[in-house]
């Protein structure tokens, strides 16, 4: 058995930092490619502004995996946690103080054999926020707390064609 200095197997630690590595880049590129402007444009109106009710008509935001506000996102990332699973090519049609909508892709990774050798594939899929609710982290600001997924052709194994998820961030 090949062991490292540590006395692990060395195969064992090159796969995690393998992997490790894999997800600080992806972190690091999903951070850059993130539209700056419109998490501060929505988070306040000034330095100065304090915090207050937020009006129904107040436009609403989508909370990303790094608890930014943002506002019509060209992509998403659903599994914060490893990156396997994230909306491209939004296109939004709408986006209003109870709901919003969208055409895109799901990359999801097939994780076969296993996450890190695995292969995205794309799914087309119609994007639904709603059920707008005052995002506590700030007070001033209404999220949306809820996503509905509709695969407009196959759906990802074992994924309904029609799937609802509680956004939590």
């Amino acid at each position: 058995m090949n062991v490292s200095a540590g006395g692990r197997p060395a195969r064992a630690s090159r796969r995690r930092v393998r992997t490790a590595t894999l997800l600080c880049a992806v972190a690091a590129l999903t951070a850059a490619v993130l539209p700056a402007s419109a998490a501060s444009s929505a988070q306040t109106g000034g330095a100065a502004s304090s915090a207050r009710t937020p009006d129904p008509q107040d436009p609403v935001v989508i909370v990303d995996c790094f608890s930014k506000a943002q506002m019509r996102p060209a992509e998403y990332i659903l599994a914060c946690g490893d990156g396997n699973n994230r909306l491209v090519g939004l296109r939004w049609d709408s986006w209003g103080p109870g709901s919003a909508t969208a055409t895109g892709t799901d990359m999801v990774n097939d994780c076969r054999p296993y996450c890190a050798a695995g292969r995205f594939r794309a799914y087309p899929v119609t994007v639904t926020l709603s059920h707008p609710q005052t995002w506590p982290e700030h007070p001033d600001l209404r999220r949306f707390t809820t996503i509905r997924l509709l695969y407009t052709d196959t759906a990802p194994d074992p994924v309904p064609k029609d799937v609802t998820y509680k956004l939590v961030y």
